[in-house]
C-alpha cells in the first residue's frame, strides 16, 4: 500500500473540497463543518505527508506542486476506497455457529450448504466454558450448548439428551457389564470430570492410574482410546444439548438455521422459532441420545449379583 492510499478517506475528501474551491470558508460550508476544523485537518494531512499542500499565506488560496499532484491522484484513491466499501456491504453475511465438545454438526452444515449456498456458514469449535460468553459477546450467532446456561436474554431449543457413561481401563472387572450403577463404583476412585473441557486429560489419567470417570457418552466417543472402555451409567442424570442464541438477535438467517436443525423441509414455510416449547416432545431415539454402548465382544454381558 502506498503512503497516499493509507490516508484516511474522509480527510482526503476534505482536502479535495478545499483544492477545488480554493477557499477554506466556502469548502467548510459545503462540508457542513467549521473552518477551524477543516484548517486543522489540512495541517494534520500536511504533517503526515511531510509536505505543504497549499502555499502558506497565499491570497487567494493556491495549491503547491505537491498539492496539485495529490489532487490528481485523490479521485482514484477515493473511488477505490468507495468500491471496497460497496463490495464489503454487498458480500453475503456469514452465519457463525459455535459448538461445544461432543456435538457433531456435520449433518446440519451439509444441509445448510445445499439449501443456502449464498450464505456462508462459519463453524466454530468452542470450549464449553466459553459457550455462553461467545453468544453474549457476539462471537457466534448461535451455539450448540450443553445445558444448563443462564437463560436471561437467551433463547434455547433443547435438541437431545446424552446418556452418561463410566470409563474404565479395558481389563477392569466392570468392562464385562452391560450397564453400571453408582453402587458398583463404591470402591472405585472417581476422577473429577466437572471440567468438561479437561475430559481428555482425565481419561489419560484413568488409562495410566486407574479409577473411573463418568462423562457424557459423546465425550467418551470423542476421546476414545483402545486401552479404555465405557459402559452406560444407570441412576445418573443425563446431560442435554440445546441450540441457543441471543433472543434479540433472531435474524432471518438464524431462523433458517433453526429450521435446518429442527428438520424443517426446504419447501415448508418458516414459523417463528420458539424456545423451550411446552409441547410434548417425542422420546429421543437411542441414536439421537448417543445410544447405549454395546456390550464387549466375546464377553458375557451380566449384572453383578445383589
Amino acid at each position: 500500500m502506498s503512503r497516499l492510499e493509507s490516508i484516511d478517506v474522509v480527510r482526503l475528501r476534505w482536502f479535495v473540497a478545499v483544492a477545488q474551491e480554493l477557499h477554506f470558508a466556502r469548502a467548510a460550508k459545503a462540508l457542513h463543518i467549521s473552518r477551524q476544523k477543516l484548517s486543522h485537518t489540512v495541517i494534520d494531512l500536511e504533517n503526515e505527508l511531510g509536505t505543504k499542500l497549499f502555499v502558506p499565506g497565499a491570497q487567494p488560496t493556491r495549491l503547491t506542486d505537491e498539492g496539485r499532484e495529490l489532487l490528481e491522484q485523490a479521485d482514484e484513491i477515493i473511488a477505490r476506497a468507495e468500491s471496497a466499501v460497496r463490495q464489503q456491504a454487498e458480500a453475503p453475511a456469514v452465519l457463525r455457529v459455535g459448538f461445544v465438545p461432543g456435538v457433531t454438526v456435520t449433518k446440519w452444515t451439509r444441509i445448510w450448504a445445499e439449501r443456502y449456498p449464498g450464505t456462508p456458514l462459519e463453524v466454530i469449535a468452542l470450549p464449553q466454558a466459553e459457550q455462553e460468553a461467545a453468544l453474549r459477546e457476539g462471537r457466534v450467532d448461535l451455539c450448540f450448548v450443553r445445558l444448563p446456561i443462564d437463560r436471561e436474554g437467551m433463547s434455547a431449543i433443547p435438541l437431545y439428551r446424552e446418556v452418561p457413561v463410566v470409563v474404565v481401563q479395558k481389563e477392569h472387572p466392570l468392562s464385562v457389564f452391560d450397564d453400571v450403577r453408582m453402587d458398583d463404583l463404591a470402591d472405585e476412585h472417581l476422577q473429577d470430570t466437572s471440567d468438561v473441557d479437561a475430559v481428555a486429560g482425565v481419561l489419560e489419567l484413568v488409562a495410566a492410574a486407574g479409577g473411573a470417570a463418568i462423562v457424557p457418552h459423546s465425550l467418551a466417543r470423542l476421546h476414545h482410546r483402545r486401552d479404555l472402555v465405557y459402559r452406560t451409567m444407570l441412576g445418573v442424570s443425563d446431560t442435554e444439548i440445546a441450540l441457543a442464541w441471543p433472543a434479540d438477535h433472531t435474524t432471518e438467517a438464524v431462523e433458517d438455521f433453526i429450521g435446518v436443525v429442527r428438520g424443517r423441509s426446504e419447501r415448508s414455510s418458516r414459523a417463528p422459532a420458539r424456545a423451550d416449547t411446552n409441547e410434548p416432545r417425542k422420546k429421543p431415539s437411542a441414536k439421537k441420545t448417543g445410544g447405549r454402548p454395546a456390550p464387549a465382544k466375546n464377553k458375557p454381558a451380566r449384572r453383578r449379583g445383589r
